[in-house]
Order: structure tokens, then sequence, then C-alpha cells
């Protein structure tokens, strides 16, 4: 038997970093290795929905004895109430856990590739999933999908990481992740990547749709190999639309917008109620279970994200006062769970309250006279538009119906809906559930588009530290012998403490005259920009601006406003220059030319 030749650690070392090299490079070679690196995020995806899934529907059995959707089940009994509490109490639980161990605040996906470049920790997407488990598992009233999309989306992070992508490539794999996820929950492809391409990435190229559309595919077929998944209605066909049947729809779409800006105002309500409340953290989804058990014993379809539910209330006949009565319920429990700190999201909620509103918006369609729609179909643009103004994305949503009913001239009806939506809530809103989330936080970024460049283009970056500075009190006649003309074109003064004093110009020093009829002139007769000073932290576009408005082609930068002391000189020509390099590549990586 032959021996196998010794290898030392280090060489052992140098072999897989050049293995991992030589994959760098096959990857960054061309769109055939993003679209391999694509499929194995599918691949990812697709098991983690599964798992995700099975482990929501074991504590649905575990805790209130149901098998199957528990939004569809008759369950009554103290175990409504008592299951939304027990989840409160562990989630509280993990709260405070966290509160002692991580400072940070824990990102999703689509503020990774706002702001961040598509870098997502992989363990804060672990804690927010098993959050989003307890929360959906114990019964309050969120969906699953936004643990699916987080936990996808951090896996192809961390792969892409490993893989050292470059930025937009980083980003790509942040949304194949995410089209992966949702592709596999609602067995829908096509939704899952433009779900990706409108919420996640931002932006549509022709580089990107190839991956994601092939991580949405490929999730979708792992995940059917493991368990069933997806939404499929079987309702009136649509084959005789007129053009009539279309004002209803649109006049639907503007009704759902309303509402949607309503739920969104509301969630937040109760979150900035909670937060300026005495009740601490960890106590709050307690209180925030205990509502949502008494609101599951009037109805148990408003426990959970609303499969079940939704399926029992597509095809049903119920009166208008048991939609209504319905769907206050459920906007109540989703607003109230998310407001206490249950984790999850409102997509599944808001396709169950939207198809509730088209049935209740059917009962009023005969009053448009020639219209003689399905209620049912009513239900379905209902459910799009309405998760189109919550949620965002109409062409995600509009593919949503297509692959759910089949049908296209039922689609039609949508995309009219979906677009009026999405219109009235941009004009009059602005914002979709997570950017406006954002926006509550301080945050400017109204959808994914990567604006994180720019804050990572900072001053402090930019600026340059060799810097030629002298004291005020230096004297004129000093200052000449020390600063010949032509040796630098500014000096940065400072007081005697080191205080920021302003910038002189060396040639101004010698086209004035030392002595002017009589009068001694002192060097603060020449310092210009006293008041203007750039900061270490502000990016690019607000150092233009000051350059803008100052008139200046330098400033200075100091260490902060209290101590005032230069660290650095940054000029206009340098900061146009970098941030006109920044935006090429921007676009170069948005093209697909490396």
């Amino acid at each position: 038997m032959l021996n196998k030749p010794y290898r030392s650690p280090s060489t052992s070392s140098f072999l897989d970093n050049l293995r991992l090299s030589r994959l760098q490079s096959l990857l960054r070679r061309g769109e055939l290795g993003l679209v391999v690196l694509a499929a194995i995020v599918g691949v990812i995806a697709g098991l983690l929905v599964a798992l995700v899934s099975f482990l929501s529907n074991g504590l649905h059995w575990l805790v209130f004895g149901v098998e199957g959707t528990l939004s569809g089940s008759n369950i009554t009994g103290h175990i409504v109430l008592l299951g939304p509490i027990i989840g409160g109490v562990l989630l509280g639980v993990i709260f405070f856990v966290l509160s002692k161990t991580r400072k940070k605040p824990m990102i999703d996906p689509i503020e990774a590739n706002a702001l961040h470049g598509g870098r997502l920790s992989l363990t804060d997407s672990i804690i927010v999933c098993v959050q989003n488990i307890i929360s959906n598992g114990f019964g309050a009233s969120v969906g699953l999908e936004a643990g699916y999309t987080q936990i996808a989306s951090g896996a192809a992070s961390k792969l892409g990481l490993k893989l050292k992508l470059r930025r937009g490539d980083l980003r790509l794999m942040v949304g194949c992740g995410a089209a992966g996820a949702i592709a596999a929950a609602f067995d829908a492809p096509l939704t899952g990547a433009f779900y990706a391409i409108e919420l996640i990435i931002g932006s549509y190229t022709v580089l990107s749709l190839t991956p994601v559309i092939v991580s949405a595919l490929v999730a979708s077929l792992v995940a059917n190999q493991i368990s069933e998944h997806g939404l499929v209605f079987e309702i009136a066909t649509a084959d005789n639309i007129m053009p009539v049947d279309y004002v209803p729809a649109i006049v639907l779409g503007i009704v759902c917008a309303g509402v949607g800006i309503l739920l969104m105002q509301a969630v937040s309500f109760i979150e900035e109620t909670a937060r300026k409340s005495a009740i601490a953290q960890p106590f709050r989804p307690f209180i925030g279970g205990f509502i949502v058990g008494l609101l599951g014993l009037v109805s148990p379809q408003v426990l959970s994200g609303g499969h079940g539910a939704l399926h029992l209330n597509m095809n049903a006949q119920s009166s208008i006062w048991m939609l209504l009565m319905l769907f206050l319920l459920k906007s109540f429990a989703s607003a109230i769970s998310i407001g206490s700190g249950f984790r999850g999201g409102l997509f599944f909620a808001s396709l169950f309250m939207g198809a509730l509103i088209g049935k209740i918006f059917a009962f009023g369609v005969p009053f448009f006279h020639g219209v003689s729609v399905d209620p049912g179909i009513y239900a379905v643009v209902g459910m799009s538009a309405f998760a189109a103004a919550v949620i965002g994305g109409p062409m995600t949503m509009t593919f949503l119906a297509l692959e759910l009913t089949g049908d296209f001239p039922i689609t039609a009806l949508v995309l009219a809906a979906v677009i009026t939506t999405s219109l009235v809530v941009r004009v009059s809103f602005g914002y979709s559930f997570a950017t406006w989330r954002f926006h509550l936080r301080g945050e400017s970024i109204r959808s994914a588009h990567d604006v994180g460049w720019v804050r990572d283009l900072t001053v402090g970056k930019m600026m340059r530290a060799d810097m030629r500075t002298a004291k005020v009190g230096i004297g004129l006649e000093a200052f000449r012998k020390e600063f010949p003309l032509g040796s630098t074109q500014r000096v940065i003064m400072t007081h005697d403490d080191g205080r920021y004093a302003g910038i002189v110009l060396v040639p101004e020093i010698y086209a004035d005259p030392m002595e002017r009829s009589g009068e001694n002139l002192t060097l603060e007769r020449f310092l210009r920009y006293q008041k203007d000073v750039l900061l270490p932290t502000m990016n690019v576009k607000q150092a233009a601006a000051l350059f803008d408005s100052t008139q200046s082609d330098a400033l200075v930068v100091v260490n902060d406003r209290i101590e005032n002391r230069p660290a650095g000189l940054l000029t206009e020509s340098h900061t146009l220059r970098r941030y006109s390099e920044e935006l090429d590549q921007r676009r170069r990586e948005a093209s697909g030319e490396f």
C-alpha cells in the first residue's frame, strides 16, 4: 500500500486558497457562473422554505393539536387564548436575551441591498427566522414569508461573501435568495422572480433576469419534491370580460390603496404607542398575544398567516356583515401582532384581507351598469391590489394572480387594479409597508436601489491628511518666509489651542502689499471659510452640496464640531471625480459590464 505524500499545513492552506481563487475567477468570468450559483441558491432556498414550514406546522400540531392550516380549522377552547400568550412570553424572553447580547439592529434583505451592498448577517437572519416561526407557530396573526426571505437571503449573502463576490453580484445573490423563497412558498416562480426584481434588487436588468428566474424555478421544484406548497384557486372563468368591467376593478384598486394606507398607519401607531408607554419591550408580545388570543376566540380565522381562511372564504357564500367583521378582526389582529413585537410580515395577511375587501366590494358591483363579473374574481382582484398597496410590487402581484388562477382575462383586470393602487399609494403616501417602517426609523430609502455606496463614500475616506498648517499669530512676514509663492496653494490656519481658524490662500498674501497707507495688515484679514467645514462622517453628496453653496475649491475637514480641530483637506475636483467614478461603476454593474 502506497503512502500518501505528506502535505504541510501551509501547503494545504495554499491549495485551498488556490481552489477558492479559481472558483471566484469562474464566477467573475461571466453570466454563466452567476447562473450556476443562482441554481445553488435556489436549492438552498427551497430546502429552507420546506424546513421553516415543517417547523411552523409542527408547532400548530404541538400547541393547538391542528393538522393542516390553523386559520382554516374549527379550533375552540382555552388553547386559542393561551397559544398566542405562550408565544408572546417566549418572544419576550428572546428580546430580553438579545437586549443583553446584541446592540446592533437586525436588517432585512431590502435594507441590506439598499444600504449595505448585499451584506446580510446569517446569524441575525436565523434569529429573525426563529422569531417568525415562534410567532406564526403560536398563532400570532403574521405570515411566514418574512422568515422565508430572511433566511434564504441570509444564506445567499453568506455564500456570496465566502466567494468574495463583487458588490453588484452579492446584491444579485440576495435577490436570488428572496426569489427562491417566495417561489417555493407559493409555488409561483414568476411571482418569486418579480418579487426579487421589484422589492429586493430594486431594478430590472438583462443581467439579473436569468439568475433570478433560475433560482425561483429551482427553489419551487425542490420545495415541491419535499411537500406541497402554494395556492390554487378554482373560480369562475372570465372569458367574456368587457371594457366596462375595468371600471369597478379600477375603483376597487383605489379602495384597496386607501385601506392599505390606513393599515400601515395603524401598525405604526400601535408600535409608537407601545414604544412611548412604560411597558418594557419583553412584555409587549405577551400583551399582544393576549389580545390576539381574544380575537381568536371570536374567529380562529384571524390566527397565523391566513392560508386556510383564504381558501374558506374564496368561494364561500357569506353575508357582507360577516365579511366585514372578519376583515376588521384580521386587520386588527395583524396590526396588534406586528405592533406588539411579533416577528413576521403582512404579505399573506394582506392577500387574505384583500380577498375579503374584494368580496365586500362585489356586493356593490350591481350599481355599475352592465357589469356581471363573478364575486370570486373580485376577490382575486382585491387580493392582488391590497397586497400591492401594502407590500409594493405591482408586477409581482399581477403574476401571482396569473399563476394562482391561470386565467389571462382575470389577470388583465388585476393589472388594471394594481397599477391604480400603486399609483394612488405612491402619490398620496409614497411608501410600502417595509419602506414606511424605514422612514419611521429615520432612513430615507424608498426602495432597494443601491444607495449604500453613497454613504460608504465618506469625506473621511476621500480627504487628504497631508495638509500645510500654521498658527494665526505667526505674522505676515514670518508667513511669507515659511510659505514662498508657489510652495503651496492654501494653508490651514489654527488658533494657539489647535482649533480651526480658517484657510489662507497663499497667492492672496503676495497680491496685497504688506502695508497700505500706514495700515498694519494681519493674517486675520485673509482668513476664508472660517465657519464652512466638512466632517469625516459626511457622505459624498453632502460634501458636493457644501462645495456648491460655499463656492469653494477646497474645504477643511475637522474631527468634530466641538473640538473643531483640522483632520484633513478635501478638494471639490477630487470629490466630483470620485462621485463620477462610483456612478460609472454602478452603471457598469447594472448593465453587466465589468
